[in-house]
């Protein structure tokens, strides 16, 4: 199933990301919270990739296992760092060859270690650049990533859109959100996407806080912002863990119940290969009124 057929049907489009796991019992993991969060109905899954490909075997393979074994449409994240434009291919092929219908394409931070993002010989430097050598070759339903608050590495936001809209023309399906944390940085960013005649449906990206230096970090890395009245409730409580689930929980339920409310087309969690968090804001928000704006529920 490509996943832009459940934009076009008019459907709220709810989906988890999951991180590949680093050891066999990682991976057993990672599949039983897969088939607990499965009994909620997402859309579909994603699974990221490691830098410079070092999860690519295991990207490929928990996709196709995905769809395959736990009958949830899976997307591949896929990335420049380290590929040549031959290698790109072939991971592409091995996709398409296990039934996989849908990729996002992402340039990729560097590895581990590295600063700053090395172009790869005979390879690509942007996400826009990947999604012009996929587009004309394969028929995937590709994805792309958009930052709210602007990309960290570009101050200018009014550059960061015209990539932006560059990337879709390109032949981008649709695009998910970075991480944010107050509902108008997204209904501010669809407005100014609009504008600049970015028309493909926006899914906002929700990560629910379950810890408090880990989202610190998080959003250090990415440039997004902790509100003043997320921060002080995640200080009064820092020093306990189930009080850090339970005010991310409320937080997340209630930034989704805006952005459903204003015309999102549905959400994306960031799900760290947990389960309890997402089920737990996902059962809250499931039997909202669907009001998808014009703008939104259609392409």
């Amino acid at each position: 199933m490509r996943i832009i057929d459940c934009f076009n049907a008019g459907r709220r489009v709810f989906s988890f990301e999951f991180l590949p796991p680093k050891t066999d019992e990682g991976v057993r993991s990672l599949f039983r919270t897969v088939q607990e969060l499965g009994t909620l109905n997402p859309s579909f899954v994603s699974v990221t990739y490691g830098a410079g490909g070092s999860t690519r075997e295991l990207t490929i393979d928990l996709v196709a296992r995905i769809k395959q074994e736990v009958e949830i449409e899976a997307m591949a994240h896929l990335t420049c760092v380290g590929h040549s434009a031959s290698e790109i291919a072939s991971i592409l092929d091995q996709l398409a060859g296990r039934g996989i219908e849908n990729v996002l394409p992402l340039r990729g931070d560097p590895p581990r270690g590295e600063t700053q993002f090395v172009h790869p010989p005979d390879g690509f430097g942007y996400a826009q650049e990947l999604v012009r050598f996929v587009r004309p070759r394969y028929d995937f339903c590709l994805a792309g990533a958009c930052y709210p608050e602007g990309h960290p590495e570009c101050q200018d936001k009014d550059e960061d859109l015209r990539h932006l809209k560059e990337k879709v023309d390109s032949g981008v399906d649709f695009l998910i959100t970075q991480l944010f944390f107050d509902p108008s940085d997204y209904f501010a960013f669809v407005e100014r996407a609009r504008a600049a005649g970015i028309m493909v449906p926006i899914v906002p990206g929700i990560m629910p806080v379950t810890n408090v230096a880990q989202i610190e970090r998080f959003t250090a890395m990415c440039g997004a912002t902790i509100p003043a009245a997320l921060r002080q409730r995640l200080d009064t409580v820092r020093d306990d863990d189930e009080a850090v689930v339970a005010t991310g929980i409320e937080w997340a339920t209630d930034q989704c119940r805006a952005l459903l409310a204003g015309g999102a087309p549905g959400a994306h969690f960031y799900t760290l290969n947990r389960s309890h968090a997402t089920r737990e804001i996902f059962t809250n928000i499931k039997d909202q009124p669907v009001i998808l704006s014009e703008s939104e529920g259609s392409v």
